[in-house]
């Protein structure tokens, strides 16, 4: 019983200590599926906080099918970001974070926008999962730097 208690003492320690967003000088690196919008395929975004509740980044997308207007020039997104947390002006746990945001970059040799709404929750102090609604979303695992 002792040792079933320690251990159930200790993984509320570790999940205690999960922080989705902290703010200024806060870095996330995610991974993920990109499942509708401008294609299906993978995608890889970096973001870095500059105050408490707006974060800048980067990103692509390499898309395999599903192509926007079906033309294989469109498969892949370059593009900057910002985010919006809402994580302190909402009084979320720790663990959760909410962020609309804008993608703006170039879609193959076209302009490219993406709007969404994202959510992420971490598990532990590393690791978590994303996922980013919009017409450019995706789902995966977010990494905290």
């Amino acid at each position: 019983m002792k040792k079933l208690l320690l251990t159930i003492a200790l993984c509320a320690g570790v999940l205690s200590y999960a922080q989705a967003w902290t703010g200024k000088g806060d870095q996330k690196l995610q991974v993920g599926l990109s499942a509708w919008g401008n294609g299906t395929g993978i995608t890889g975004t970096y973001d870095y906080g500059l105050s408490k509740i707006v974060s800048l980044g980067g990103g692509a997308n390499f898309y395999f099918s599903d192509y926007k207007d079906d033309n294989e020039d469109n498969n892949f997104f370059i593009f900057g970001r910002v985010n919006f947390h809402l994580q302190d002006p909402l009084s979320l746990p720790s663990e959760w974070d909410i962020y609309p945001g804008v993608d703006l970059g170039l879609l193959g040799e076209e302009f490219g926008l993406g709007v969404r709404l994202g959510v992420r929750y971490f598990f532990n102090e590393n690791i978590g999962a994303y996922i980013e609604a919009g017409n450019n979303g995706s789902i995966g695992v977010s990494f905290n730097f």
